[in-house]
């Protein structure tokens, strides 16, 4: 067995800081296939001790059913000896002390020292990577098939009813400026990340992952919209009540939303008089999730938006202010218009739907929905309906 000094190698500072302290796994091995030199980082990759590993065949830190063919492999590079990555265009799979089994990279080289070759191996482990490869993959297949559903059912839906011929002009309008943006951020992410191949560049790929899945979000909101505006003008939308707590109900979707804050946003809550409710809830979600939304898509980073629930008097009342950008004087009787937005709002994604669906949901209830607003300073909207007793 050759120990590190027998072989020169830690006469040579530089190349032992280098061999010591890479985060890659390298290692030495002789022609005989035996193990004669690992460094920390592949002890900790593999799970075990230095000394478990010198001396020992390769093929222990290769999986059972490779280990065969990898010896012929191993003694064909050293008769003819090549700097290259390993197994090119192939998937290649290591073993862990614990049995298990991982994907890798793999380069090789080689030198000759006192007139004897060794190869070295530079080993990688790409498990991060594989995953959100196959993460994107899946990705891209659940953005082909919503996307393939949803305009299927959009179709049947603007196919059932002739009346809509104002509403099919307007979406290919809408649609071919509103679905640029997340489109065009999914394909560019997309062209990126396979340009990160490094584990180093794991920070960088997850970052467009995740910006090809809120562009996915996006596109499913835009459908989502006008799916929705069509069941209820066709009376599909049917009323299910149901005994709930007003207030938990508002701190969940309080939760539910705080992902979507600007930086610095926060949303103040404040209840007054009872808490017990009976009504649609998923209806009322619905409301309160659009009028939160918009709170915070037309506010400012560092803005605060307020929201209030009461019940008095037989009465429920949900106030939803915000400090945005308001609606200008001119265009406030648009507001609940179909496709209606505001010439203040034009660069700021969105349907011009979600008022109308708000509007046609509080109906619904049997309820009102108010507004007042000022340009530059921002929104209020009330959502009154009568609570209904429950024996």
């Amino acid at each position: 067995m050759k120990e590190y000094e027998t072989l020169s190698i830690g006469s040579e500072a530089g190349f032992k800081a280098l061999f010591e302290y890479a985060t890659i796994g390298i290692l030495v091995i002789g022609r005989s296939g035996n193990i004669e030199l690992a460094n920390p980082s592949i002890q900790k990759l593999f799970g075990y001790q230095n000394a478990e590993l010198i001396g020992q065949p390769i093929e222990i830190l290769i999986p059972e059913a490779f280990r065969k063919r990898h010896v012929d492999h191993r003694e064909g590079y050293f008769e003819k000896p090549k700097a290259r990555p390993m197994g090119l265009g192939m998937e290649l799979f290591a073993l862990k002390k614990d049995q298990t089994v991982f994907p890798v990279e793999i380069s090789l080289g080689y030198y000759e020292l006192e007139g004897e070759m060794v190869a070295v191996a530079f080993v990688t482990d790409i498990t991060e990577r594989k995953k959100n490869e196959d993460d994107l993959r899946k990705l891209n297949e659940e953005l082909e098939n919503r996307v393939m559903e949803r305009t299927l059912e959009l179709t049947e839906a603007l196919e059932r009813e002739k009346g809509l011929s104002e509403m099919k002009s307007r979406f290919v309008s809408m649609a071919s400026h509103e679905f640029r943006t997340p489109l065009s951020a999914i394909l560019s992410s997309a062209a990126l990340v396979d340009r990160y191949t490094e584990r180093a560049d794991d920070e960088k790929r997850k970052k467009h992952v995740d910006r090809i899945k809120s562009s996915v979000q996006d596109l499913t909101d835009i459908l989502n919209d006008f799916l929705s505006l069509d069941k209820l003008e066709q009376g599909k939308v049917e009323i299910e009540k149901a005994v709930f707590n007003l207030q938990e109900f508002s701190k969940e979707i309080i939760e539910q939303v705080n992902n979507m804050l600007k930086e610095g946003q926060h949303i103040q809550y404040v209840h007054e008089g009872e808490s017990e409710l009976f009504e649609d809830k998923k209806i009322l979600k619905n409301v309160a999730l659009n009028l939160l939304s918009n709170a915070i898509k037309y506010s400012d980073r560092g803005a605060e938006i307020i929201l209030m629930t009461e019940i008095k008097n037989h009465v429920v009342r949900i106030v939803v202010k915000d400090k945005g950008i308001g609606i200008p004087p001119e265009e406030q009787a648009q507001l609940f218009n179909k496709f209606f937005r505001a010439k203040n709002a034009v660069n700021i994604q969105g349907t011009g739907l979600g008022l109308t669906i708000v509007k046609r949901y509080v109906e619904l209830l049997d309820g009102n929905i108010y507004f007042s607003s000022t340009s530059d300073k921002g929104t209020t909207f009330t959502v009154e309906f009568s609570k209904e007793d429950h024996e």
